[in-house]
């Protein structure tokens, strides 16, 4: 990973740099107008979102998928069960400690919660966008929610909060609530893979389109296309492209969603 430029901040803080790249945590904030390419496809085409949701998500890690009628419901404790973090505690077998010059938060461990997200089997484009807000926006296929750019009292992710985040470029919040901001070492780097889908049913991938280039995104982040999932094609959120503060970490989704959002409870 390139070595950031020194930043400037309203505050001393520092960014330590990591050695290994993080994937995206997106920094522009989206329009909530539709372009025009977004609105002249059809979002899901052929595409069987239901087998796919079934086959991605760990359900070995306690995941829990069912389905009724046109709606599919996703359930989890909110834990990274398949990855190790320091906010599982010293002697923890998954404990590690954080990148270097980086420290835990006020919420110094995490506890399991009862999430249920439910999303449409067929989303598709929604009629008045609407802004992501604080809280879980989708769930990572190890059932940990996806957190957007921002922070408490509705403020974008700063230096000092970004030296809390661990190698997956998470933290628990205040409710001991772990969750993702940005992509990292163990859900996708600088790839295509899946990493989760959003509350509108949209399913969102790493930096990278399947011909391993970075693709050109609508004000969304998202574009239609194939991926390794859907190769008959589907629109799709990806990881911005940005390095966020020159962090090394890069955000998963700002703005607005694509689609019409479902329920997330907890």
């Amino acid at each position: 990973m390139e070595r950031a430029a020194h930043l400037r901040y309203p505050f001393p803080v520092k960014i330590p740099l990591l050695g290994f790249s993080l994937l995206a945590v997106g920094t522009v904030i989206y329009s909530c107008k539709k372009d025009d390419a977004a609105t002249t496809v059809t979002p899901t085409g052929s595409a069987d979102i239901m087998a796919v949701v079934k086959a991605k998500y760990l359900t070995t890690q306690g995941v829990t998928v069912s389905t009724s009628g046109s709606s599919i419901t996703l359930k989890s404790d909110g834990l990274p069960h398949n990855h190790k973090t320091p906010y599982w505690g010293a002697g923890h077998v998954l404990y590690e400690d954080f990148p270097s010059g980086y420290h835990a938060n006020v919420n110094t461990s995490m506890s399991a919660r009862n999430y249920a997200m439910t999303i449409a089997a067929t989303p598709g484009a929604a009629s008045s966008p609407e802004a992501t807000s604080l809280g879980p926006i989708g769930m990572a296929l190890n059932g940990v929610p996806i957190y957007n750019d921002q922070e408490g009292g509705n403020r974008a992710l700063d230096a000092q909060t970004i030296t809390t985040f661990d190698y997956s470029g998470a933290h628990p919040g205040p409710g001991q609530d772990y969750h993702y901001h940005t992509t990292g070492r163990y859900t996708s780097q600088n790839d295509a893979k899946l990493i989760g889908f959003l509350r509108d049913g949209f399913p969102i991938y790493g930096r990278k389109d399947t011909t391993g280039v970075y693709p050109t995104l609508d004000t969304y982040g998202g574009h239609t296309g194939a991926t390794q999932d859907f190769p008959a094609g589907i629109y799709h959120y990806h990881a911005a492209n940005t390095n966020y503060l020159n962090s090394g970490y890069y955000v998963l989704k700002s703005g607005s969603y694509y689609g019409t959002k479902g329920t997330f409870t907890f």
